[in-house]
């Protein structure tokens, strides 16, 4: 029976990329000339931490580090901006989260938007991971297409298509 895995994950070597081109870019930037910019990247808790000199500066450190990650491949949507900048002193911080992995709530929303869907193929969660399974591919790629389509917030990758 032909199936398909449904995950989120981020790449953190890309990310990582992502990370130096940013800090290139901002040093060659006059608008940053002689300000505070710090970018750090921790890849075993998978978040970032910015520091500017004000909060105009970290708007566009963070536009400048979510465009360069989608160049790399990454969605926006993997980067948790829930948490707002904050001033530390003299320098305003950031931190970001780095959203990896399917959460068990995030799975169930994709579980019930598969069924409300009216395809004949079985979805179940393992883990951090959602299988999907049906008879024919065309009803995986039409999973696959209500999936891309939803408004979910989510990075999706789909991967380990069997037939």
């Amino acid at each position: 029976m032909p199936s398909f895995d449904i995950l989120s994950k981020v790449d953190p070597q890309l990310l990582d990329n992502a990370v130096n081109v940013t800090k290139k870019e901002v040093a060659n930037r006059f608008d940053f000339k002689d300000s505070v910019v710090e970018i750090d990247f921790n890849k075993k808790d998978m978040k970032l931490a910015l520091e500017t000199s004000d909060d105009m500066k970290m708007r566009q450190l963070v536009e400048i580090l979510i465009n360069r990650a989608n160049k790399q491949g990454i969605s926006p949507h993997a980067f948790d901006m829930s948490k707002d900048a904050y001033q530390s002193g003299k320098t305003v911080k950031q931190d970001i989260v780095v959203k990896n992995g399917l959460k068990q709530e995030d799975a169930k929303k994709i579980n019930k938007l598969i069924k409300d869907s009216g395809l004949k193929v079985q979805s179940q969660i393992m883990d951090d991971i959602l299988r999907v399974t049906g008879k024919k591919i065309d009803d995986l790629q039409a999973v696959m297409q209500v999936c891309k389509t939803a408004d979910l917030d989510l990075p999706l990758q789909f991967e380990n298509m069997r037939s």
